[in-house]
């Protein structure tokens, strides 16, 4: 059967890549980005400035470009808006303004909250899209509630994915008036890139409103065709800007940071108290290039990442980036495989990066040190996070050329190096190997294409290759005893090849990293999709040898070879349910030996409907290898015992009422309890609500309950809560209280070969005051602290606190 699945994987490989190679020589390539015929606007440009009180009364006004959002794109199909919603836009040489008037059936349903930007997809808004090129690459986009609270993002047609960290300083303001809603909006355009040398632009354009009542409507300026798969392709066209230029686009930070952290001792509490000064510098260059440096950056999260359970799972989690430094043009740097992600830059003295787009090409250059040097140790069945405590220096390049607007290729390099041989990170080093380390590097080179062979189908294809070096004892890290080690001083393990289970101090980590001398290997995905309006399908290809490793990235998986393929049918009915869609996919993957670590069957239905809901229902059966019994190679065949696991799982979303949003996500079926090398039965749930108390004032609650179940018994309950309380005062002031509380309780009796502690408890508390004149021109003063308790400590008890204090202001010359 196993030597039936690998030939059967094979065949269909090579089918789909003779299909792609085919369609690629023979078929024609076709203008897919933004077009007159779809909506075209021309944009005056005047010598005023209208002033952005959200009162529409300047004169300015009268003389713009006037246009209505006539068309309902979701749920309705392309069909006439349910509400009127004009749009006035005009230019100046240096700013974009739209006003738009909102008119509603009855305003009292308007749905409008103050709250922090970027957290407004549940309010009424309006919305423009701009791409400045006109590639259907990246588009910029800015939304607005009828309060003026901002929303910013840019959509990456090329990852698929709409990234809400990039924050801009422009300007806006609303009011909510007898009969709906008006708002004002400048971008000044130095916002973006854009080529100046042109005496009037063309850029890709869509004016945009959401509508929330009983459904979620989206209404617009032009129709949206379900039957094509690219989304930015079918913008309309925004001309004229005549003389448009960037301007002087300089942006100084000054940064000030004062913090008091206090950690509880045996003896008492200790102090440390840390005084920060420093600075951001955004320099545009010229309308296609912008530099940005740091110096002594504030990298701290100001926001608490949302809570996440470590329990029965065994590769490493993954935090989001939010620091500006990294944030600006981060698009740039995407590819498909997530080879640069820059958390794994922890703690910087200083960054410089440059960015740049001119026509079809695309360059991007980032370098900062690091304070310590920090990178993920992937396995096929696990991964874990190793630091080295000594400074490292990270560069990352990045090049694209968009050969026409349906095929684009590009390049990426990284670097992560370290040379101080003085500590290898670990603290049971013998003497003798401190100053025989070798230097530490990982560099990686990689090659990505994307190709819009028609308007339903696409294929993406990404190979790289990496080049290592690990420092003597990295290994260490690893080891669950190193002071105890019954080894005798060998490398920990070395002697226990005959260890039971959980017994050895050997993981896969350990085998992973045990190597003084240089090692490399590649990384390939392959993905063709066809999507229609009635139906889709997919196959995707990832191999990645036992030695890639991607330490600017996060690649937590490596040797194995996986093949997917998948496909569904959607239904457009009309009622209380508008979107139907019945899809499913199977999965197999191999370690790059041919040994079978997983086959997967999926299926499952979507729904979305009235009350703004959703609800989708799965079922998923598998069969995978459970951890290995010999810790001391890393076969899988005779070292492994394969599981069939069966879960069925739901997700639903509903918005019963205005201030009121829930969403609950279900599992339950088979899981394998890694620990004890045994299958047992999972019990997931995860309800979130999201409640708006007054305007200004919101609580978001979420709940993970997790329970694993072996034939004996309960093994371990888990439970995380995360309470976040807003009080938004006015669109610049805020409060803000989170607590993340995590509990594990272990029934130890049913732990075959480990004794973990029967209670852990973990609880954060942070109380933020902010004031945000923009993004970058803030005022924070805070407080947290962390709680713990275990068998020791029968109670929470205090371990850490911090007091802190941020000022920073953009000055924009």
């Amino acid at each position: 059967m196993r030597a039936t699945n690998v030939l059967f994987e094979s065949f269909l490989l090579k089918s789909i890549l003779a299909i792609i190679l085919s369609s690629l020589t023979f078929l024609p390539v076709t203008c897919l980005a933004g077009y007159a015929s779809q909506f075209q606007l021309a944009i005056p440009t005047l010598n005023s400035a209208a002033n952005i009180d959200g009162e529409l009364d300047d004169a300015i006004w009268q003389q713009a470009a006037v246009t209505e959002l006539k068309y309902e794109t979701q749920p309705g199909e392309n069909i006439a808006a349910l509400v009127k919603t004009e749009a006035r836009v005009y230019a100046t040489k240096t700013s974009l303004f739209v006003a738009f008037t909102a008119k509603d059936i009855n305003p009292k349903l308007i749905r409008a909250t103050l709250k922090d930007r970027d957290k407004l997809w549940s309010d009424d808004l309006v919305g423009i899209k701009l791409d400045t090129f006109n590639n259907a690459r990246l588009a910029y986009q800015f939304f607005i509630n009828p309060l003026g609270v901002q929303l910013d993002s840019i959509e990456n047609e090329l990852t698929g994915e709409e990234s809400e960290a990039w924050d801009g300083i422009w300007k806006s303001a609303g009011k909510i008036t007898a009969d709906g809603y008006q708002v004002e909006v400048e971008l000044p355009l130095r916002l973006f890139n854009f080529d100046d040398k042109k005496s009037l632009q063309e850029w890709g354009f869509e004016l945009i409103r959401y509508y929330p009542r009983n459904e979620k409507h989206r209404l617009s300026t032009h129709k949206i065709d379900r039957n094509t798969s690219c989304q930015l392709c079918q913008l309309g066209v925004a001309s004229g800007l005549a003389g448009a230029e960037q301007g002087q686009d300089v942006q100084i930070t000054p940064t000030f940071i004062a913090n008091r952290n206090e950690h509880k001792q045996a003896d008492g509490w200790e102090a440390d108290n840390n005084l920060e000064p420093g600075v951001d510098l955004r320099w545009g260059i010229n309308s296609s290039t912008l530099l940005n440096a740091t110096i002594n950056p504030d990298f701290s999260q100001v926001e608490s990442d949302a809570g996440q359970l470590d329990v029965n799972s065994t590769f490493s989690l993954f935090y989001d980036e939010k620091r500006p430094f990294f944030l600006d043009n981060k698009d740039y740097f995407d590819t498909q495989v997530n080879l640069l992600h820059t958390r794994n830059i922890v703690a910087p003295d200083y960054g410089i990066k440059l960015t740049s787009k001119s026509d079809d090409h695309t360059l991007a250059l980032l370098a900062s040190n690091d304070s310590q040097t920090t990178f993920l140790v992937p396995g096929n069945l696990s991964s874990e996070v190793a630091s080295l405590d000594q400074e490292s220096l990270n560069l990352a390049g990045r090049y694209r050329f968009d050969i026409s607007k349906t095929f684009s290729i590009g390049g990426l390099l990284t670097a992560k190096t370290s040379s101080d041989n003085t500590h290898n990170g670990t603290a049971n080093t013998p003497h003798n190997e401190i100053n025989s380390q070798p230097d530490y590097h990982n560099y990686v080179i990689s090659l990505d294409a994307k190709y819009q062979l028609t308007p339903q189908d696409s294929f993406t294809a990404q190979v790289a290759q990496s080049d290592t070096q690990y420092p003597t004892g990295v290994y260490r890290q690893f080891c669950t005893d190193t002071e105890n080690d019954p080894s005798n001083g060998l490398p920990c393990g070395q002697s226990q090849l005959d260890c039971e289970l959980g017994h050895c101090q050997l993981n896969e980590q350990v085998l992973r990293s045990q190597s003084d001398n240089r090692f490399g290997g590649n990384l390939y995905q392959l993905t063709f999709k066809h999507e229609e309006r009635n139906w889709f399908a997919y196959s995707e290809y990832n191999a990645v040898d036992p030695d890639f490793r991607a330490d600017l990235g996060f690649v937590e998986k490596i040797d194995y070879r996986t093949f997917e393929a998948g496909a569904g049918l959607i239904w457009y009915p009309t009622g209380t349910f508008n979107k139907v869609e019945l899809a499913g996919d199977w999965d197999i993957t191999h370690n790059q030996a041919g040994e079978r670590l997983e086959e997967e069957y999926e299926a499952y239905i979507e729904i979305i409907g009235a009350l703004q809901s959703e609800i989708t229902f799965g079922v998923e059966t598998r069969e995978r290898v459970g951890p290995r019994r010999d810790a001391s190679q890393l076969t899988i065949a005779g070292n492994s015992q394969l599981y069939d696991e069966t879960q069925v799982w739901f997700y639903g979303a509903v918005t019963p009422l205005s201030p009121l949003s829930m969403e609950l996500e279900m599992y339950y079926g088979d899981e394998i309890d890694f620990i004890n090398d045994r299958l047992g039965t999972k019990t997931q749930m995860n309800p979130s609500i999201n409640w708006k108390i007054a305007n200004g004032l919101s609580i978001d609650i979420s709940h993970l309950y997790q329970q694993m179940d072996v034939e004996q018994g309960a093994l371990f309950t888990a439970n995380l809560s995360d309470v976040r309380l807003n009080w938004q005062f006015s669109l610049h002031s805020f409060i803000r209280l989170s607590s993340i509380y995590t509990r594990i309780n272990r029934n130890v009796a049913q732990y075959l070969y480990s004794a973990p502690q029967s209670e852990e408890a973990h609880l954060g508390n942070e109380l933020l005051y902010g004031y945000k004149l923009n993004p970058q021109s803030v005022f924070y003063l805070g407080y947290s602290d962390s709680l713990q308790a275990n068998d020791e400590l029968s109670r929470l008890t205090r371990d850490e606190k911090t007091y802190f204090m941020k000022l920073s202001y953009a000055w924009l010359l």
